[in-house]
C-alpha cells in the first residue's frame, strides 16, 4: 500500500448505514425467478429486483390462504397483463 494513504481516522464497517427493519441474508433462488424480476425492473426503467421479490413475499403473507406458488403465478400474470396493456 502506498504511504500517502492515511487511514488513521478511518472507521471499520459499512460506508452506508444499514436500512432499518431490513436484514441482509443469503438465499438461493432459481435463475428463472431472478431473471424474471430483473427483466421487470429493466422494462420499468429502473428499480430494485430484490424489493420486488420482497413485495411479492409480503403479498403472500397478507394473503396467507394461498400457496406461495399460486401467489407468485398470480403476481407474474398481473404484471404480464399490465405489460401487454401498455404495449
Amino acid at each position: 500500500m502506498k504511504k500517502e494513504y492515511d487511514f488513521t481516522k478511518g472507521k471499520r464497517g459499512p460506508v452506508i448505514p444499514p436500512i432499518p427493519n431490513k436484514t441482509r441474508i443469503t438465499i438461493r433462488l432459481d435463475n428463472d425467478i431472478i431473471n424474471w424480476f430483473k427483466n421487470k425492473v429493466h422494462k420499468a426503467g429502473g428499480g430494485n429486483y430484490q424489493s420486488m421479490i420482497n413485495d411479492a413475499l409480503n403479498k403472500y403473507i397478507e394473503e396467507e390462504k394461498e400457496p406461495i406458488e399460486d401467489v407468485l403465478r398470480r403476481v407474474i400474470r398481473e404484471e404480464l397483463q399490465q405489460d401487454n396493456a401498455t404495449q
